[in-house]
């Protein structure tokens, strides 16, 4: 996609889809959709997903219909009633970023509609989804929670509890008991790995959906899922939780699954990319599969470089803020921007000081510029009397 002449990507103008509408008791179709003659701007596009994904359940939470990030979950919502409590996490996380768009835009209707949608989700979450210790799933079409203490099947859930902590937007005690819970409840030394759910969906409570299609441990259904449980790696050092954070991600760095001869026999498969799961069944424990999975791989890559290593770019901005173990004492990155490389000394420590080329910058950010040079960028830890002077 590319910009217009004003440099706005929102202003570019895409087609809509049409195809023939789900028939009445059928529960999906395939099918390949046709571009519509109806444009819009993609900001629009923007806001129509948004005000479509602003429904209310019952216990005002977002419905969750055939199901959200995890679509082994479509049954949780099938009726019309049933309410997903990740997903107001996430609707939390959009109109919140989605907002300064609004107000730049001269569109205060929307911003208006985003800010009040944000106060009345974050309260109906913490009324609706707290379950004493940690959050609960969702809810199923008869009202019945999933993800509860009480559950008999998925009595804990990861996702509920790191987007907790990623939203931002709710009891920030609350959130971090949470993810207390789910590192408790979830995560294994050996094999190394950490769950998506527990206890695996087995028939002993209401269908979720196709989940339960896969054995106990495999896959979504109680094995791990790399990709959702990646975010309590994310949600560790958002907390600041730099040592948990990183003895996760190496859980789940697929290099440590063959360090000896019993440990590649066990995970059985390419050790070098990251897989969509890992089994816990006991039958497969610690049993790789479904390997090469980039969307998985993006956001282990993402969230090493940027939560941890604490590269954060926006635009030509480079601001470093740094979450890894305290042994850590330095580190270095490699910045290669268009032409330009940037090398990156870090050491860690709070508030630090950043110098470029030898000059100190003075609010802490670095204009990137790609002018075909190296540059050297330190980034140190400030001692008190640097502090006080």
């Amino acid at each position: 996609m590319r910009a217009t002449q004003d440099g706005s990507v929102l202003d570019e103008e895409i087609s809509f889809v049409s195809d023939r509408a789900v028939p009445a008791g059928q529960r999906d179709q395939f099918a390949t959709p046709a571009a519509s003659t109806t444009k819009a701007t993609l900001y629009e596009h923007c806001a129509r997903a948004i005000d479509a994904g602003l429904t209310v359940g019952p216990h005002g939470l977002p419905l969750m219909r055939a199901g959200d990030w995890n679509d082994g979950m479509d049954r949780v919502g099938a009726g019309g009633k049933g309410e997903s409590i990740w997903l107001a996490w996430f609707l939390l996380v959009v109109m919140r970023d989605f907002q300064p768009l609004a107000i730049a835009r001269g569109d205060h209707a929307l911003a208006t509609r985003l800010g009040v949608s944000v106060r009345r989700l974050a309260s109906a979450v913490e009324e609706h989804g707290w379950d004493g210790a940690w959050y609960r799933r969702a809810y199923f079409d008869d009202g019945s929670p999933l993800g509860s203490s009480s559950s008999t099947e998925c009595r804990i859930d990861a996702i509920a509890q790191s987007w907790a902590v990623i939203a931002g937007q709710g009891d920030p005690e609350r959130a971090r008991r949470a993810l207390d819970a789910a590192e408790a409840q979830l995560v294994h030394d050996q094999p190394p790995i950490m769950m998506l759910l527990t206890p695996p969906f087995e028939g002993n409570g209401p269908d979720p959906g196709y989940i339960r299609t896969y054995p106990p441990g495999i896959r979504e259904n109680g094995g791990q899922y790399t990709h959702g449980v990646l975010w309590t790696v994310q949600a560790l050092a958002m907390l600041g939780e730099g040592d948990r954070a990183h003895a996760l991600l190496k859980k789940l760095n697929p290099v440590y699954h063959a360090t000896g001869p019993e440990e590649v026999q066990r995970y059985a498969v390419e050790p070098f990319v990251v897989a969509g799961d890992v089994y816990s069944s006991p039958e497969h424990d610690g049993r790789g599969g479904w390997t090469w999975y980039t969307g998985a791989a993006g956001w282990m890559y993402r969230i090493a470089v940027q939560w941890l290593l604490g590269i954060h770019i926006e635009g030509h901005r480079l601001s470093i803020r740094p979450c890894v173990p305290a042994s850590w004492r330095r580190y270095s990155v490699r910045l290669r921007r268009g032409h330009t490389t940037y090398s990156i000394a870090v050491e860690p420590g709070s508030p630090l000081s950043i110098e470029v080329d030898g000059s100190i910058v003075p609010d802490g950010v670095v204009e990137l510029v790609d002018d075909g040079h190296l540059h050297t960028v330190v980034a140190k830890h400030r001692q008190a009397d640097q502090l006080a002077g």
